[in-house]
């Protein structure tokens, strides 16, 4: 989710600072702040529900190692 949030934010610079083409119809630059906008916005949701991991560990039925759940909470 990280990664496809980087990329909207990626094409939506390129859509708002680097394109200078009109489109009848379609204002880019709002196309843009847009993308960036929705890129932010995943990206800060993706940072939180990565950060929100707990780790449980227990010892094992024979009792001779530990064994470590990693689950994701949140979303």
């Amino acid at each position: 989710m990280r990664s496809f949030s980087l990329f909207l934010i990626a094409v939506g610079a390129i859509l708002t600072f680097a394109v200078s083409v009109f489109v009848e119809g379609v204002d880019l630059k709002a196309v843009g702040v847009i993308l960036m906008v929705v890129g932010a916005i995943g990206l800060i949701l993706g940072l939180i529900r990565g950060t929100s991991t707990r780790t449980e560990r227990a010892v094992s039925g024979d009792g001779r190692r530990v064994v470590e759940d990693h689950r994701t909470t949140g979303f």
